[in-house]
């Protein structure tokens, strides 16, 4: 009776290890699956990574040539700047000079004019060629510090647009065209007007200059002839590249086993990826400058560069902070112990004040308290929308619009009331929940 009793239990152990062989085995094809799901989460999320650098500069080539008012706009800010009017003056005075022999100016002075040539160069000190050469560069300096100056350098750039676009193509002309691997901008108007003022200053022979044609340049590469080849490509794949990243993204986040964490990571890879441009910016910026002719001002040259990169670099600060936000976010809502304290003394200070405050929110809380999960995602949407659609955020905008979503929330969760009575300090939340219990975004 023992032997069989003995040999039972072990028929029954071989059973039980058949039992939980078979099991594993039913469970491993999960297990493969969801390695197989993780790994191409891991790949579509670090796709999204690297792609971000070139979204966002594809996407600035794409709307600073294609919007002449974005364009204009981002050139409008140079006509004030000290270093490009006193490059632009140089420049001016250079040409000026090339056409006005000393010898041949004194002696075609009309003798009613002398008076006020003698009185313009009379201050001056040094020879007569350096006096004039001072008066020539004080006049123009004047007329581009002027506003007259601001309004003709919009109107240049303005008219000039469509060319910069053929520069960067490979076909110059007009205003803007492409010169020796340089995009220029023709400073003729800029002397005419600076001609006409000299006259009437007295200097009667600026009058006789023929037209000068002398050129602006306004970034000069020695690939620039490879660079359109990828101008081209970023202007077609300007808008088509960052939906394409964020797709990659939301597809790996979504594909994820633990989306939380993916979002997180998402987030922060892409954040990571635009901080990568602007430390490439930045590195370019020193390059660019460094390798510039002696004939061109680096002071000049570095604000172009800077006014022409400044929505690129605003979309760089803007993409670190939403991906800091969005990580922050998705981190806080999560079931982690830490996480479970911050939200808990969210709920449980805001149901603090609410019972401090002595609120009977009676019906409106009780139907706040059943419909919290759509309103929070509500305000979180509102919030998502509001940055789609705004042109060009900031990083203080992006940082002002979580801001205000989560005065919403909180509103949301202070009229969140189901009618039970809360102590005072208790670690029980709003609406009756526990310590560590998620808010209505986590469902």
């Amino acid at each position: 009776m023992s032997g069989g009793g003995a040999r039972g239990g072990d028929a029954q152990e071989i059973a039980d290890l058949r039992a939980r062989v078979a099991e594993l085995e039913r469970r491993r094809p999960r297990v493969e699956h969801h390695r197989v799901r993780s790994s191409f989460a891991v790949v579509l999320i670090l796709l999204a990574a690297l792609l971000t650098p070139l979204s966002a500069v594809s996407a600035w080539t794409s709307d600073l040539i294609g919007n002449t008012d974005r364009y204009v706009a981002t050139m409008k800010p140079l006509a004030s700047d000290p270093d490009v009017q006193n490059a632009v003056a140089n420049r001016v005075t250079k040409a000026v000079m090339q056409h006005i022999d000393v010898q041949t100016l004194l002696e075609s002075v009309a003798p009613a004019d002398r008076p006020r040539l003698t009185k313009a160069l009379g201050p001056l000190s040094g020879p007569i060629t350096s006096g004039l050469t001072d008066f020539v560069h004080t006049v123009a300096l004047r007329f581009v510090s002027s506003d007259a100056f601001a309004t003709l350098w919009t109107e240049l750039n303005r008219r000039a647009h469509a060319a910069v676009d053929k520069a960067l193509t490979g076909s110059g002309g007009g205003a803007v065209k492409l010169t020796n691997d340089a995009v220029v901008i023709d400073l003729a108007p800029v002397i005419d007007q600076v001609k006409q003022s000299l006259v009437d200053q007295g200097l009667g022979v600026a009058a006789k200059i023929p037209e000068v044609h002398t050129d602006f340049t306004v970034m000069t590469s020695k690939s620039i002839g490879k660079a359109k080849k990828i101008y081209r490509l970023l202007e077609i794949v300007g808008f088509w590249l960052p939906v394409l990243t964020l797709l990659l993204a939301v597809g790996g986040v979504l594909l994820a086993v633990r989306r939380r964490r993916a979002l997180v990571t998402a987030a922060l890879a892409v954040a990571a990826g635009a901080a990568v441009l602007g430390i490439a910016l930045w590195i370019f910026r020193a390059l660019y400058l460094d390798g510039l002719p002696s004939s061109v001002s680096q002071p000049a040259a570095g604000s172009v560069f800077d006014t022409l990169v400044r929505y690129l670099r605003t979309a760089v600060r803007t993409l670190i902070t939403l991906g800091i936000v969005v990580a922050l976010a998705a981190w806080l809502t999560g079931s982690g112990r830490a996480a479970s304290r911050v939200l808990a003394a969210w709920t449980g200070g805001i149901g603090a004040v609410r019972t401090a405050t002595g609120f009977d929110l009676g019906a409106v809380g009780a139907w706040v308290h059943r419909v919290k999960t759509w309103l929070n995602w509500t305000v979180v949407a509102v919030a998502a929308v509001i940055l789609l659609v705004w042109s060009y955020p900031t990083a203080a905008v992006t940082i002002w619009i979580a801001v205000l979503a989560l005065l919403a929330l909180a509103v949301v969760e202070f009229l969140d009331d189901d009618g039970t009575p809360h102590l005072t300090g208790s670690l029980d939340g709003p609406g009756g929940g526990t310590y560590g219990q998620e808010s209505g975004l986590t469902g």
